[in-house]
């Protein structure tokens, strides 16, 4: 086997989270390329746009629908156990569905940190240890988590989702300490600023654009490459990782 074909993921099956537009979108089709079948969950039924992506790469897509927001451990549970039996497999878990709430912390209100942690956080965590079950009895898999630059930095008006994000990354270490011996990598990807499809020029925007030392906004499709390394087999040896894809944001 060639160091390019440890890249490959032909017929394994990659579930997913928030695939319907955006990261999620891109991480979905990035696996595809490479020759995985999807699964892609999100809170809506409309994941044409990614399903035709998928398979017109002559790949699979089955879509599930599922609230993150309002679903028990019991329903996430079966959420596995039914992708399972259609797929006969399930090799890869991308978490990448999150939710956002602003507002100062004097201020904030209890619903919006219960929503943010409630997907972010409780969600990504019992989605991992159902999938880890599935992996650990097939001998191993991927497990991969979208972070967020706030596990680093304390960030403005997001009290919420610096807590899940420091959570997220604690779990990634936590998981990976107690699986690894499984089979099982658990990773992360924190990305940087992404744009928009028209990003503001307000003096925000102008002023995080000047500290990107890249001194460009990220896109999606920036994110396929750290995504596919850590779904492979050249990624075999990594565990408990947290990659920033930032265009050297943390550095600066």
């Amino acid at each position: 086997m060639t160091l390019l074909d440890r890249f490959r993921l032909d017929d394994q099956v990659a579930l997913v989270t928030g695939a319907n537009q955006g990261v999620g979108q891109a991480l979905a089709v990035a696996l595809a390329e490479v020759g995985a079948n999807i699964v892609g969950l999100d809170g809506t039924p409309d994941c044409d746009d990614t399903r035709q992506q998928v398979e017109v790469l002559g790949r699979s897509f089955m879509p599930v629908v599922c609230d993150l927001q309002a679903a028990s451990v019991g329903r996430l549970t079966d959420i596995i156990s039914e992708i399972v039996l259609e797929q006969g497999r399930l090799d890869i878990l991308i978490n990448n569905a999150g939710v956002v709430r602003r507002a100062p912390a004097l201020a904030f209100k209890e619903k919006d940190w219960d929503d943010v942690l409630q997907v972010n956080l409780k969600a990504v965590f019992f989605l991992s240890q159902a999938v880890a079950r599935v992996m650990a009895e097939a001998g191993g898999g991927k497990i991969i988590h979208v972070a967020s630059l706030l596990a680093w930095q304390g960030g403005i008006l997001v009290p919420s989702n610096t807590a899940a994000a420091s959570g997220v990354a604690g779990l990634t270490r936590a998981m990976a300490n107690e699986w690894a011996p499984k089979g099982i990598n658990v990773n992360a990807i924190a990305p940087g600023y992404l744009a928009a499809p028209q990003p503001g020029d307000s003096d925000e925007s102008r002023a995080i654009l000047a500290r990107i030392p890249a001194g460009r906004w990220g896109e999606p499709d920036d994110l396929k490459g750290a995504a596919v390394f850590l779904a492979s087999d050249a990624a075999r040896y990594v565990h408990g990782a947290i990659i920033p894809v930032d265009g050297a944001w943390l550095a600066r």
